[in-house]
């Protein structure tokens, strides 16, 4: 129903049941630490096999990296954000319009995380496009605001040259040949959520979206450059990601631990709220295609065999949405014998 949406519902002086997480599973904001040195790469450096070993680095002790110059101007980036909010300040009739609670929608506007299945929700809504490719989906995608369609399908064609250009370098990090992990996962999907967290007026007792890891291959993350809520989960602490102007966050999805047979880490992460302020992001997801093969090159598994079986993508996003968000790694379920042993 779309009155469950955030957006749409009146403000609230307290948080509603339904959001309330049991005290065990609280965020415990005060807890939470900083990290001076998150990785920052400068993918305009001219020492190529200098991204290359920071990116190796990244990949192996956070799991996730920020980079900067990546070749996406500010002003598309402030457009995109802006559109973003305009997006959530259309009228509650034409938001209702776009809801649904049906994961398999390749377009919808909806609430939580999937609310068919949780008995507690989070504190979001959010906007799933489907974007690849564009001409087959951008018909169905929201006709207002006016220039939504016409500023979020370049930002996507963008986003996606980016992603494929970080693959080569993580394929080159990994030893293996540039085009090697392009070339594995198929004609890739691509996914967006437009994510809009309200003012909360109990942040400490929800969360924007619990711990998890992403599913796909590689998400690009565009933050809020005003308000922090990305947390990333490094040695059993939880850490704030704050804002580097302009830059995105790259997070390793599920699909490039396999990949790499565990060298490189999907990472864990959640969301937080605010009590003073909303936040928005804008997550971009790069995808295998639904029959690729996910399985490590021999190359990595001639010293340490496969931790995990080999399985179509098809076969883990099945996997994926049957579960709730916040379970055990998806990646458990698909371990070979010696995996479990090591």
């Amino acid at each position: 129903m779309a009155e469950q949406l955030l957006s749409i519902a009146p403000c609230h002086d307290t948080l509603p049941e339904n959001y309330i997480r049991p005290e065990s599973q609280r965020p415990r904001l005060s807890e939470v630490v900083t990290d001076t040195n998150i990785p920052v790469i400068d993918l305009s450096s001219p020492n190529k096999s200098l991204i290359i070993s920071q990116i190796a680095n990244a990949c192996e002790k956070y799991g996730f990296f920020q980079v900067v110059n990546h070749g996406i101007t500010e002003e598309m980036l402030r457009k995109v954000m802006g559109i973003g909010k305009e997006f959530f300040k259309l009228p509650p009739e034409e938001k209702a319009k776009l809801y649904s609670d049906d994961p398999a929608k390749k377009m919808r506007l909806s609430t939580s995380f999937n609310v068919r299945k949780e008995t507690v929700h989070n504190w979001r809504d959010y906007l799933r496009l489907h974007c690849y490719p564009l001409d087959e989906f951008v018909p169905d995608w929201p006709s207002k605001p006016e220039l939504f369609k016409e500023i979020m399908s370049t930002y996507c064609t963008q986003v996606r040259q980016l992603g494929f250009r970080l693959f080569g370098y993580i394929s080159e990090s990994l030893g293996l040949e540039t085009d090697y992990i392009e070339n594995v996962l198929g004609e890739q999907e691509q996914h967006m959520a437009v994510n809009y967290y309200p003012q909360c007026p109990e942040p400490e007792l929800t969360y924007g979206l619990p711990a998890h890891t992403d599913p796909n291959a590689l998400t690009i993350l565009l933050q809020d450059q005003q308000v922090t809520g990305l947390q990333v989960l490094k040695e059993g602490k939880w850490i704030a990601v704050d804002p580097v102007p302009w830059a995105f966050t790259i997070n390793l999805g599920d699909q490039l631990q396999a990949l790499s047979n565990g060298r490189y880490r999907s990472v864990w992460h959640r969301a937080v709220v605010n009590s003073n302020k909303e936040r928005m992001s804008i997550a971009s997801f790069l995808c295998p295609c639904n029959s690729a093969l996910i399985c490590p090159p021999n190359k990595l598994t001639e010293k340490s065999p496969a931790i995990y079986r080999s399985y179509t993508y098809d076969e883990y996003y099945k996997k994926f949405w049957s579960r709730n968000l916040d379970q055990e790694h998806c990646l458990e379920l698909f371990k070979t014998n010696s995996g479990e042993q090591n």
